[in-house]
């Protein structure tokens, strides 16, 4: 076959690839001839390294669109996490959760601590984990979510938003406990937290003990029934006092400190 005419079959090739949505195919299809020329493969082992690259790239994108839908405030991974700093926070037990199976049983996690302690980190962690699993998963705020849903009300969509957000396999509500809820605020935290009690997966993360948790539900039955749903078949996680944020400022202006004084003493 004359360049010419490796040329326009190329240019073919590349058109069909488009028109059946086939990008990483049409991208790669050049490449891994010459090398399939090269390494002598056979048509089938040419066409199932195609077929595996398309299959790669797609998998990739998916999770990069789970990742992006997840809006996650950022993109923090248990590889990040410094376990030797948190030294309540049991990293075969975080591991486990990782693999999915909470999820798949429908069980809540809770992540309690002071600030600091990285419960956001883990959560969010977490949330990327089933993302790489190609669940469906949502980040939110606690008072994020109440102001989506006073929104709803006001145009009559809250059932349509409940709705919504149960169609998530995974909702992380962060920072439950920061801000105290006014009735209906409550209220609308119950409901999506009732609706996917025992058939949906659910990740808090707060920095009050639950006997406390009476500054953020003002109505005493609706806290009482907020606690036995968050609770129930939960894994409950202590992520400690001491600040790991703080922590690692102070051991960083020490190192700062340090270093100056060495530059000092070479002067």
């Amino acid at each position: 076959m004359s360049a010419e005419s490796a040329g326009i079959v190329e240019s073919v090739v590349r058109q069909q690839c488009k028109t059946l949505h086939l990008p990483t195919i049409g991208a790669q299809f050049a490449r891994l001839a010459t090398e399939a020329v090269k390494t002598k493969q056979s048509h089938s082992e040419y066409l199932e390294a195609l077929l595996a690259a398309e299959l790669e790239e797609r998998e990739h994108r998916t999770i990069e669109r789970r990742i992006r839908e997840a809006h996650l405030p950022k993109v923090k991974t248990l590889e990040d996490f410094d376990f030797s700093k948190a030294s309540t926070i049991s990293p075969a037990q975080i591991r486990e959760l990782a693999g999915g199976g909470y999820i798949d049983r429908a069980e809540p996690v809770v992540l309690t601590g002071d600030c600091g302690t990285g419960k956001t980190h883990l959560a969010t962690a977490l949330c990327i984990a089933a993302c790489r699993q190609r669940r469906r998963v949502r980040f939110t705020t606690a008072t994020g979510l109440v102001n989506e849903f006073v929104e709803a009300r006001q145009d009559n969509r809250v059932g349509r938003l409940l709705a919504r957000w149960f169609r998530y396999e995974l909702v992380a509500i962060d920072e439950v406990g920061y801000v105290p809820l006014a009735d209906i605020g409550a209220e609308f935290l119950y409901q999506v937290v009732s609706e996917r009690s025992e058939r949906a997966a659910l990740i808090i993360t707060t920095n009050l003990g639950f006997s406390e948790w009476t500054q953020v539900f003002a109505n005493a039955r609706l806290c009482k029934a907020m606690v036995d749903r968050v609770t129930d078949r939960a894994h409950i996680i202590d992520t400690g006092k001491e600040s790991y944020r703080f922590r690692r400022t102070m051991e960083s202006r020490k190192r700062k400190t340090k270093s100056a004084g060495k530059d000092e003493d070479h002067e």
